[in-house]
């Protein structure tokens, strides 16, 4: 019977137009695809054979071409803090790595949009591991749709494996399904995608979606940049944020008072790397670059990963950088670390297991 999985494609991650074509196909009833979306995004359910208002027939029919797309994680490391790492198996046979962080009211799950990465940052280990695949609008729900903790979740980021504006299709796509009230039924204001910059993805983000945007900025030189973060030289960042000044997460202006709702939030990721990237030169050059959006600044700390001479900032410098960036008017947070006796930080687990696949 596996023989037949492959070609069996994934209801999870279709709109209400993509079921009305299966049913149709299928010479279904059309109030069958409302069933199917009610059966999938209300009620998760494991199989078609749960989706027990649907004649038997219908069922069967279904069963023979399609799959709800779900699968359990394959594997899962608990740390100390509570932060577990999932590892999930595509349907493609990839594996994929999603980070759930509880933290008192609050849980996050930091989910993949790729299989590895194409974009290169020399501080990240699934740029290390390079890109094999695309994920499938199934891939990305089902990091959510089959986590344990699923109905204790608050938060989704995009911040795991992949640039998600390198898969912005499927990207977009999920999000519809977690927004949508044929979908999840999330408020957009729940999820947070983040980029390194890809513009014509960023674009589409900003034009279809009302999520929140995270920009990977590191530097604010892009000569600094560029040797961090080659996609620099492909998208430079100062041209990225010229784009974000055209939305309106900007602040009000006397030619532009009231425009848009301000809902969306704009932060920008910087990781404090001793000695590169961490003197108040940079928080000036910061400044300077992001004078004039309304914008925060979340700076995390760097946990090495092998074979690396990037190390980490003190503790007094992070906070001499907090306290200097807002002091001169940017909002700056430092991110708690969470996960480190796992290697929280996204790849190491599903690296391992990739290799251990091609021995």
């Amino acid at each position: 019977m596996n023989n037949h999985e492959p070609q069996r494609q994934a209801l999870l991650g279709m709109a209400p137009p993509e079921l009305l074509a299966v049913t149709a196909r299928l010479g279904l009833p059309k109030f069958t695809a409302g069933q199917i979306a009610r059966w999938l995004y209300v009620n998760h359910a494991d199989s078609i054979e749960e989706m027990t208002n649907l004649s038997k027939a219908a069922r069967q029919r279904l069963s023979e071409e399609y799959e709800v797309g779900n699968s359990e994680p394959v594997d899962a490391q608990r740390s100390t803090d509570g932060t577990v790492k999932y590892l999930f198996r595509t349907k493609a046979g990839d594996y994929i790595e999603s980070v759930y962080i509880p933290d008192g009211e609050r849980a996050t799950l930091c989910v993949s949009s790729q299989v590895g990465c194409k974009m290169g940052c020399t501080f990240c280990m699934t740029g290390r591991q390079g890109y094999s695949a695309q994920l499938a609008v199934s891939d990305i729900l089902n990091q959510i749709y089959s986590l344990p903790e699923r109905d204790r979740l608050t938060n989704v980021v995009f911040m795991g494996q992949g640039e998600p504006f390198d898969n912005t299709e499927n990207v977009l796509a999920s999000l519809r399904v977690l927004t949508s009230d044929w979908g999840f039924g999330w408020s957009p204001k729940r999820i947070t995608v983040s980029t390194v910059g890809v513009t014509a993805g960023l674009k589409r983000f900003l034009d279809e979606s009302r999520c929140h945007l995270a920009v990977s900025l590191h530097s604010p030189d892009p000569q600094q940049r560029a040797v961090l973060m080659p996609i620099e030289r492909a998208y430079p960042i100062e041209k990225t944020i010229a784009l974000l000044r055209t939305y309106d997460f900007c602040r009000r202006t006397p030619s532009r008072p009231a425009e848009g709702t301000h809902q969306r939030r704009l932060s920008f990721e910087y990781i404090v790397f001793g000695g590169v990237n961490d003197t108040l030169r940079h928080a000036d050059a910061l400044l300077r670059l992001l004078h004039g959006l309304d914008c925060r600044v979340n700076l995390i700390r760097f946990h090495p990963i092998p074979a690396t001479s990037l190390h980490g900032a003190p503790e007094e410098t992070m906070l001499r950088l907090r306290d200097y960036l807002t002091s001169h008017g940017v909002f700056t947070t430092i991110r708690a670390s969470r996960g480190q006796d796992i290697y929280a930080a996204c790849g190491l687990l599903s690296t391992a297991k990739q290799q251990a696949g091609h021995h």
